[in-house]
């Protein structure tokens, strides 16, 4: 199917510069009906879930709602690490000295001592499996100098992820009037936590961690409920009620949960569960196309090379209901004629792929490498083919519009 869908997006690149979706899709009173049930009833204050690589809402309910987010929070606090280890930053063997302010914090604990020199990895499965508080401020401090500027780190990060709904005051998530984020903005973090650091996302599964002859287990019941479940984080304070951040993939499709405001600890569990259950059953993701690899080759008018390799900057991924990925239908609209010189990552047109007239993807089609112009005879001779190309076009245009006039008279 895959082929089919580059076979029709070359010929619509070859033939034409911008077919109407009219042209490619069915009309709303030709639409099959699509049997999907409504997504499970779930009691907590607002919840979502989404595909982590299209970004698709399957379910939700108060998802763009502010809320306390109590500990997960502390998955900003990772994100922030993560990035900073993936730059090479901090290294996982680095030893963190404890201060008196990251021992004394409240809440839940790794009960790491006051100066004591702890592993950044160590940390790290404190937060995760323990929630420890004191873990959490240690890293903070450690990366930032103190708790206030990582704060600030966090808010950039946020707005950088696209997280349009959230403010932090401290790394750990102790409740504040200016402290909230919403589910949506949570689904996002926890996407991005899967999908850019792969090489550290087997932490979130881990069950138990012991520190200082203490041995804690991971407050996510899923990891031990749900087979497919393998992350991420947990949440709870009187304010913000039961929260679980969850991810699970099966057969390549992965999904993220969120639950925000439960009354109960079961429930958190249960209902997301459930939610994971509603999505895998009723919805399929498939990639369509891959980064840097060329859809298309339009021909270039006076370059040296006559035509360029086009394609996307990131991987294109679509969620549909179940049996529905027949149905799709892909566009490109080039802005022809292309004239050299070309270069690398110019925007040469778009991409748009459809289910019967719902636009699913609308992205920039960009040229992967670059053409310089050709020398002068080349570029003689590909003006006049310039000329052809626009008086084929004008009549091309022409013609459609006659078309139209006759079918409206008639």
């Amino acid at each position: 199917m895959k082929k089919w869908l580059v076979g029709l997006l070359t010929a619509a690149s070859i033939f034409t510069t911008a077919l109407s979706v009219a042209d490619t899709t069915t009309t709303d009173t030709n639409k099959p009906q699509m049997l999907v049930p409504a997504s499970p009833k779930i009691n907590a204050k607002g919840y979502v879930l989404m595909d982590a690589h299209s970004g698709k809402i399957i379910a939700e309910h108060n998802m763009n709602k502010r809320m306390a987010p109590a500990s997960l929070t502390k998955m900003m606090t990772l994100y922030i690490v993560s990035d900073a280890l993936k730059n090479g930053t901090i290294h996982l063997d680095d030893k963190v000295r404890v201060s008196k302010s990251a021992h004394s914090r409240g809440g839940s604990k790794m009960f790491i001592k006051e100066g004591e020199e702890v592993p950044v990895k160590d940390l790290i499965h404190g937060v995760i499996v323990q929630s420890g508080n004191d873990a959490c401020v240690a890293l903070a401090e450690f990366i930032a100098g103190n708790e206030s500027t990582f704060a600030s780190l966090m808010n950039q990060t946020a707005a950088k992820l696209g997280m349009k709904d959230s403010h932090f005051t401290d790394s750990t998530g102790l409740p504040h009037p200016n402290h909230y984020t919403t589910p949506h903005d949570m689904a996002v973090l926890a996407a991005a936590l899967v999908t850019d650091f792969p090489q550290y996302y087997h932490w979130y599964s881990q069950k138990w961690f012991t520190y200082n002859g203490i041995k804690q287990p991971n407050r996510n019941r899923l990891l031990w409920r749900y087979k497919y479940a393998d992350g991420i984080k947990t949440g709870h304070t009187e304010e913000a009620g039961y929260c679980l951040v969850s991810s699970a993939q099966k057969d390549g499709m992965r999904l993220i949960s969120v639950v925000m405001g439960a009354p109960t600890d079961n429930e958190r569990a249960q209902d997301s569960q459930a939610l994971f259950t509603y999505g895998f059953r009723f919805f399929d993701t498939y990639k369509l196309y891959t980064a840097n690899e060329a859809i298309t080759k339009p021909r270039v008018y006076g370059g040296k090379k006559k035509s360029v390799p086009v394609g996307v900057k990131r991987d294109v991924y679509v969620t549909l209901p179940r049996g529905q990925y027949d149905n799709l239908k892909a566009i490109t609209n080039i802005k022809e004629p292309i004239k050299a010189p070309v270069k690398k990552n110019q925007v040469m047109g778009d991409l748009q792929v459809n289910l019967y007239g719902d636009q699913l993807v609308n992205q920039q089609l960009v040229a992967l490498s670059g053409d310089p112009k050709g020398g002068m005879w080349t570029r003689m001779t590909d003006s006049i083919g310039v000329k052809f190309h626009k008086k084929s076009k004008h009549n091309d245009d022409s013609d459609e519009a006659d078309s139209t006039d006759s079918e409206d008279e008639s």
